[in-house]
């Protein structure tokens, strides 16, 4: 088993996990849930788990630690006078942040280990080289276990949460195990909070009709996105990006958007598996996706896109520092000067900038993330500055901001700044992503180009058309806050069979497998 698209995931290893969860007490359910999620993690990264095992013992010890330090504060506080409590506070204070910085740092040694040892040491030697100094890291490649930039950022949350007081310290240690290794989300997110899924993932729900029902038809629709278009699509984008010097920039741009689309049916795919499976047990994860092309510009974009990680990097990296001390000074002082509008930007742009180099870092360890990252950043800083313009134009032009044509058209500026983000993100060099960039906007010509030479015919063309129409079409349903699952599961007996075998049917007959075609690989889980 190599992913949440193997068959034995949805037909041997969910199905046999979900028999044992129904059959057990309802007080040991979890420990069922927990056993399928360690047996998960060990069937695709083996010995590897020893490095999840010491996370979460690690994150256990740490938030046990704060609440004790929390309690023997309370208990010393009554006993003292009002000028004593402050220092004792900050005492308690310096010994609960050496307590947060300790786990977090050893937890994010591992990710640094796993996935950015070998970027760091190349670009070292690089330097090393640049400055004639002889000298050379040995450069050393570790195989990562499988999501741990996901798992190391929902236990970095909960540690933080707890020292916040926003979390309640889990007591027991194999509860605490579950939340970090629950193995539907595991691989690929979404990133949760304990508040959030905790009590969900240790109920013990009954497994019903309907959770059932309603979980494999989600799962059914990942498998649609990922089979008839993801899987379809990457034959095309291996071959332009692999080849894009020999076509024009038409074909450029063609092998852009098939990836744009290609990852967004498989990783929103990804996630109606995930969220599916998790709803089999009665536990509701968060959603990850939120209709995102139909967002008005780029910054409401990473609020339907991958929200979970927004959210991270929003409370965890863009709160803390737009609303540091020294960052409440420079906003104070702004203000005087620059206005209540472009003041407080100043602080917000550092925030800014610290979250998107960490989000093209965490996306992967390379020079083309780095600038996926700085490139949002610069979008969203400027449509920060722009916003207050942009609003006194249309009142002079009289242009409603509503209108529909309108929110159309800053829907399709806001899409073509996403194929030109999701290109230079795909790209394997920075080299490359210059050559593509340059060539789709000089090289409008149509030359070397059919169909056979980028890996399809006119039936996969078919089919790819069909099925964005038909994701569109239920996206635009959701848009509308049309509860789609809801109505079916109001048809009769026979039309909801008809519709569940039609997507089945689908699947089988149009799904990209077997001779010529290449599934992708899980895009997500190597972040």
């Amino acid at each position: 088993m190599s992913s949440y698209f193997d068959l034995l995931y949805a037909f041997v290893f969910l199905p046999l996990t979900v028999l044992i969860y129904a059959i057990v007490p309802k007080k040991h359910k979890y420990i069922i849930l927990l056993l399928a999620s360690f047996l998960f993690f060990i069937l695709i990264s083996k010995q590897l788990v020893v490095f999840l095992i010491l996370s979460i013992i690690s994150i256990y010890l740490g938030a046990r630690r704060l609440t004790k330090l929390d309690k023997e504060l309370e208990s010393k506080l009554s006993t003292l006078e009002k000028e004593e409590k402050k220092p004792l506070k900050e005492k308690y204070k310096k010994k609960k942040r050496l307590v947060l910085i300790a786990v977090i740092l050893f937890n994010v040694a591992f990710l640094f280990s796993f996935k950015y040892l070998k970027f760091f040491l190349t670009n070292t030697n690089l330097l090393l080289n640049l400055l004639h100094i002889d000298y050379e890291f040995k450069i050393i490649k570790f195989l990562a276990p499988i999501g741990i930039s996901f798992y190391t950022l929902q236990a970095i949350g909960y540690i933080v949460d707890v020292y916040n007081g926003k979390a309640s310290s889990e007591k027991n240690i194999l509860k605490l195990a579950l939340f970090l290794s629950f193995f539907p989300q595991i691989m690929e997110g979404p990133i949760a909070r304990y508040e959030e899924t905790s009590s969900s993932l240790y109920k013990g729900h009954k497994v019903t009709y309907k959770n059932l029902c309603f979980g494999y038809q989600r799962i059914l629709y990942g498998f649609f996105k990922k089979m008839v278009i993801a899987d379809r699509l990457n034959i095309l984008v291996k071959i332009v990006f692999n080849n894009y010097m020999n076509y024009s920039g038409l074909t450029a741009w063609l092998g852009v958007i098939g990836y744009t689309l290609m990852l967004y049916a498989e990783f929103s795919g990804t996630m109606d598996v995930v969220i599916g499976s998790a709803e089999i047990f009665g536990i509701k994860l968060p959603e990850n996706f939120r209709q995102p092309f139909f967002a008005k510009n780029i910054s409401e974009f990473w609020t339907r896109w991958h929200i979970s990680l927004g959210a991270w990097f929003r409370n965890y990296i863009f709160y803390p520092v737009s609303l540091s001390k020294p960052m409440k000074k420079i906003t104070t002082s702004a203000r005087k000067v620059l206005g209540n509008h472009y003041g407080p930007l100043i602080s917000g742009a550092v925030a800014l900038l610290a979250v998107w180099l960490l989000n093209g870092l965490w996306h992967g360890a390379g020079w083309t993330y780095i600038v996926f990252g700085l490139y949002h950043f610069v979008l969203i800083l400027l449509g920060s500055i722009m916003e207050g313009l942009v609003i006194k134009a249309c009142k002079k032009l009289n242009i409603n901001r509503e209108n529909k044509v309108y929110r159309i058209l800053q829907s399709i500026k806001m899409t073509f700044f996403v194929f030109i983000g999701e290109m230079i993100f795909r790209a394997p060099t920075l080299a490359v992503a210059g050559g593509m960039l340059k060539k789709m906007f000089t090289d409008f010509s149509i030359k070397n180009v059919s169909l056979s030479t980028l890996g399809l015919d006119i039936g996969d063309v078919i089919v790819i058309i069909v099925g964005v129409i038909f994701i569109f079409v239920i996206s635009l349903l959701k848009e509308k806050n049309i509860d789609i699952r809801k109505k079916i599961a109001k048809k009769p007996i026979y039309i909801r069979w008809a519709l569940y075998y039609a997507l089945i049917m689908s699947i089988i007959i149009f799904g990209a497998y077997g001779a010529g075609y290449a599934p992708v690989d899980p895009i997500y889980a190597d972040f």
